[in-house]
């Protein structure tokens, strides 16, 4: 299903930014989001998220996340979005913290530097071959589903992970980073926009991130 932000349509009466504007505010937005995880992961420490009962730190999790996406996705006021996009980075931040603790740190930042160029890569596909990228978006979304139902059946019913399913996760969030670069680039660019096709993007790079740290790390 298309998200409501790359569906929309250009307006008389919105203020539009030039090609480079806009860009900028995508990828200040991104890096204004980085930011506020690497504070958190060098700030929280890993022993207080831990102390939180399971139950209270999922739920919370997914509460803050899903507001923070339908706000982004739904309004057309850039503070509204920033808001939203920021209840998406806190809990995603928490998650990292947690994530790149069992890590050495030389590994977190050869994560980081091939998550770079990879994305780098990615948009750079995504700009040259929008329509391409915008084919396969319901096959990405399909094989993501059908991922997470394979993940959840072998961790808690079998209680194994095969390594492939990694890379085939680092793949279709590959292919979103094109995709929803790509759909930046085709609706209007006001701020609006800006911000929200970042907060796409950023999750897009967030889980890329973690799933090519988890390959590194079993290396």
């Amino acid at each position: 299903m298309e998200s409501p932000v790359f569906a929309r349509r250009a307006n008389p009466m919105d203020r539009t930014l030039s090609p480079a504007a806009y860009n900028l505010v995508i990828g200040l937005t991104l890096c204004w989001g980085f930011w506020v995880n690497w504070w958190m992961v060098g700030n929280i420490l890993v022993e207080s998220i831990r102390s939180i009962h399971p139950w209270l730190f999922f739920g919370g999790y997914f509460a803050s996340c899903l507001t923070g996406a339908w706000l982004f996705h739904r309004s057309n006021q850039p503070w509204v979005s920033f808001f939203g996009y920021n209840l998406v980075v806190v809990p995603f931040g928490l998650i990292v913290n947690l994530v790149v603790s069992r890590y050495d740190a030389s590994l977190v930042h050869e994560a980081i530097r091939i998550t770079a160029l990879v994305t780098l890569g990615m948009m750079l596909l995504g700009t040259l071959f929008p329509k391409f990228f915008a084919s396969i978006a319901g096959a990405l979304t399909v094989a993501l589903l059908l991922v997470i139902v394979v993940e959840l059946v072998e961790v808690f019913i079998l209680g194994i992970h095969h390594g492939v399913v990694d890379w085939i996760v680092v793949l279709i969030f590959c292919g979103y980073v094109g995709v929803d670069w790509g759909r930046a680039n085709q609706i209007p660019k006001t701020l609006d926009n800006a911000i929200d096709s970042a907060a796409a993007l950023y999750m897009d790079i967030i889980n890329l991130f973690l799933r090519i740290l988890r390959i590194l790390g079993r290396k």
